[in-house]
């Protein structure tokens, strides 16, 4: 891990802070507030239960505190597709995903574009998907709603992966000079794989990773899919955090640049294998097609606070933490 440093604010300092609508974000943050122990998180989380506004139990018990690895703020974001689906083989669904097979190693396994060519995985198909590329995409979001030709809908959540790192296929794209930095978004890597196929196809095998994935049941239909912490994550409060350096389940203050620019309060409740660092975080926006452009429109600097315990800022100011 790098050299961490951290920078004990106030209120005060944050953009837009007493415009945000504290309430719901503590509605958030008390489904998966149960994943904070210690008796810092303790107190605080009974200073919240206390008589006064929403803003004012987030005050009273929690002070903001930037953590700074040295890398420069970067927020992209994700959400829940809705997609269509089999669950059997034909045609017009020819393309699997798979269940966590129950041998697959410790280590890297087979790459993806190794599982697509080869029949390692035959037998243990969870559905069918009508597009290759909407597979793909399924992977990077890590869960999503499946419909099927009858009407049904069934819901499917990250089971597992290969053991073989991420590789952004956005950045390929701008390394092959294809997209500046600015241009790339999943719309525009979607376009770009669907009008070109077989070079398409080799643009995805770029991203060694592969992600398996089981069915959800029990979940009901106005919740997020679950996230890191066993809970339903909550569309446009909850994003995806490095646990190395953001507790899972505390409340992080997000400034983010650019034309969409947010300044929110949201909660620590999921994780990601792209998603490394103390500034880096994954914004979930929720279901569906407008959710999956705001968050494919995604990608900007700005600055990420966690909210800590005061006993806890208290200690990390003196230096004691």
């Amino acid at each position: 891990m790098a050299a961490v440093r951290y920078h004990v604010l106030k209120f005060s300092d944050l953009t837009g802070w007493a415009e945000d609508d504290h309430a719901a974000a503590l509605a958030a943050f008390g489904r998966t507030s149960d994943a904070l122990t210690g008796p810092d998180w303790a107190e605080a989380t009974r200073g919240m239960r206390s008589g006064g506004t929403a803003r004012a139990h987030l005050e009273n018990a929690l002070c903001p505190v930037l953590i700074d690895d040295g890398n420069p703020a970067h927020f992209t974001g994700y959400y829940e597709p809705e997609l269509l689906g089999s669950p059997v083989r034909s045609t017009d669904f020819p393309h699997p995903i798979h269940v966590l097979p129950n041998d697959l190693p410790d280590g890297p396994w087979l790459t993806r574009q190794e599982i697509e060519e080869g029949d390692a995985l035959a037998g243990q198909e969870l559905l069918w998907l009508a597009d290759p590329v909407d597979r793909f995409f399924l992977q990077v979001q890590g869960s999503g709603r499946i419909r099927f030709p009858d009407g049904a809908v069934v819901r499917v959540g990250y089971a597992g992966r290969n053991g073989h790192p991420y590789a952004s296929v956005g950045q390929e794209l701008v390394r092959r000079g294809v997209f500046t930095a600015d241009q790339v978004s999943a719309q525009a890597i979607k376009d770009w794989v669907r009008a070109r196929p077989d070079e398409g196809q080799g643009l995805l095998w770029h991203n060694p990773s592969y992600v398996f994935f089981r069915l959800l049941e029990g979940i009901d239909p106005d919740d997020g899919p679950i996230g890191a912490l066993g809970k339903p994550v909550t569309g446009g409060r909850t994003v995806a955090v490095d646990p190395d350096y953001v507790p899972l389940g505390a409340p992080v203050w997000i400034e983010t640049q650019g034309k969409d620019a947010m300044n929110r309060l949201m909660v620590a409740q999921d994780v990601g294998s792209a998603i490394k660092g103390a500034q880096r975080a994954d914004i979930f926006f929720g279901t569906g097609d407008a959710a999956g452009q705001a968050a494919g429109r995604t990608n900007a600097g700005g600055r990420m606070v966690v909210l800590l315990p005061r006993a806890m800022a208290a200690r990390i100011a003196e230096g004691l933490d």
